[in-house]
């Protein structure tokens, strides 16, 4: 009898394998390197075992995914290790700092505020939630976990965001959750930018690139950009001013 855990694991698998879906990464029918016989190379070792990978796929299957290919998958595809194995966060979420040290008192707060300066149409190093200093702090009423937050610097946003003020935002996993005309943090290939968004389909429906517009449209024009697998978007939920 399958255990429980593995039945939960294999169920954020199927989710997982479904958002690398709709990022491109993978192409069932693909002949190109992204084909569900690489991905069965890739995770399993043989390509001739695609049969495999659909079994975990269907939930009527008692085949089901185990924790080693679950580790491999996450270092291939960038998936966050701590939801695929345990369920904590979101799939393609980044991983809360923990103390290096031991009896290291860790800072409380669900909220994590980076000292980078996010520019609202500039750029930031890539990955530079993981490596810069940090602090996490909570505010009553938004309990909710895996939450980052960062200063803004720039006028693109404004009045609605000024130049000074901090954005706490709750990252989805992917752009079936955007809604039109919300305000998200998009990050991408080492940039982010803070703006309302809009979804732009290809000819077959698909979501490939994101309109990104200012609300400070006077002075800062819309522009697209592609979705690819670095993009990780982030909705922004609340923003603190200075009075």
């Amino acid at each position: 009898m399958i255990r429980e855990d593995r039945i939960e694991l294999n169920k954020r698998f199927i989710k997982v394998f479904k958002l690398l879906e709709e990022r491109g990464d993978i192409v069932k029918n693909d002949r190109n390197g992204k084909g569900m016989g690489d991905f069965a190379k890739k995770i399993l070792g043989n390509r001739a075992y695609g049969h495999i990978i659909r079994a975990y796929l269907n939930e009527g299957d008692k085949r089901c995914l185990d924790y080693r290919q679950a580790r491999i998958l996450c270092r291939e595809y960038g998936v966050n290790e701590s939801y695929l194995l345990e369920g904590t966060g979101t799939p393609f979420g980044f991983d809360l700092p923990e103390s290096s040290q031991e009896g290291e008192s860790v800072p409380t707060g669900n909220i994590l505020f980076t000292t980078v300066e996010a520019f609202a149409g500039a750029t930031v190093e890539a990955g530079s939630f993981a490596t810069e200093d940090y602090e996490r702090f909570s505010i009553p009423g938004l309990t909710r976990g895996n939450l980052v937050a960062f200063p803004i610097n720039g006028n693109s946003m404004e009045p609605i965001i000024n130049d000074g003020d901090i954005v706490i935002c709750s990252q989805i996993a992917g752009v079936h959750e955007l809604k039109d005309n919300k305000i998200y943090a998009v990050k991408n290939n080492g940039s982010l930018w803070v703006k309302y968004i809009q979804k732009v389909p290809n000819t077959k429906g698909r979501v490939t690139r994101l309109k990104l517009i200012s609300a400070n449209h006077l002075e800062h024009d819309p522009f697209e950009e592609d979705v690819n697998e670095y993009t990780r978007l982030y909705q922004v939920i609340r923003k603190i001013s200075d009075l």
